[in-house]
């Protein structure tokens, strides 16, 4: 550009009038026609934004349902395994316990034959030896039931035979044959009875 052209702004001037009415008139009309489409397509797209909002807020409230039914799932793995632990301290010694009723029942027979014998010092030692492992077994939970005169229960006795007998209740406890024997109230093993019938 020469310094005439810089100068004479007259000659410039028309040619941005026209450059600028023309581009003005040209975006006034994709004006109204983009708020004419626009009004349209924004009517069109807040139905389609509380769509997709309602669907994310349920999507939301699935997450948040999951997520509480893992939490009480984790809560309830937790309480179970504390109780599993805690039956297996209480009762890790049913097995052991089971295992020595036998030894208690053989020293009572040899308690009961050492009194035919009269032997008293045999007699003293089976009794020391049964009282002591009795009283270990008691000091470990398991605890003797030795049922006679007591009404016959079935989930803790064992009924081996039934006599009549005009003394006692029907179903009453007449003779023990076997002690039974729990462990933290759980059976370990059922008192074998006789039992009166009517």
């Amino acid at each position: 550009m020469s310094s005439d052209e810089a100068s004479s702004p007259e000659q410039e001037e028309p040619v941005v009038e026209i450059d600028t009415q023309g581009d003005t008139q040209s975006i006034d009309v994709e004006q109204s026609d983009v708020e004419t489409v626009s009004a349209d397509e924004a009517a069109v797209s807040i139905e389609s934004l509380q769509e997709q909002l309602l669907a994310t807020q349920a999507k939301v409230q699935d997450q948040q349902d999951s997520v509480l039914r893992a939490q009480a799932e984790v809560q309830n793995m937790r309480r179970r395994a504390e109780r599993d632990v805690a039956n297996a301290h209480k009762f890790a010694l049913e097995k052991f316990s089971a295992d020595l009723l036998p030894v208690v029942d053989t020293l009572e027979r040899a308690l009961q034959s050492a009194a035919d014998n009269a032997d008293d010092s045999t007699q003293e030692g089976v009794e020391l030896t049964l009282k002591m492992l009795t009283d270990t077994l008691k000091k470990h939970g398991v605890e003797q039931n030795d049922p006679i005169g007591e009404p016959f229960n079935p989930e803790l006795h064992q009924a081996m035979s039934m006599q009549p007998n005009p003394d006692m209740e029907p179903n009453t406890v007449m003779a023990v044959l076997q002690k039974g024997y729990t462990l933290g109230g759980r059976l370990v093993r059922p008192a074998m009875v006789v039992v009166s019938q009517a």
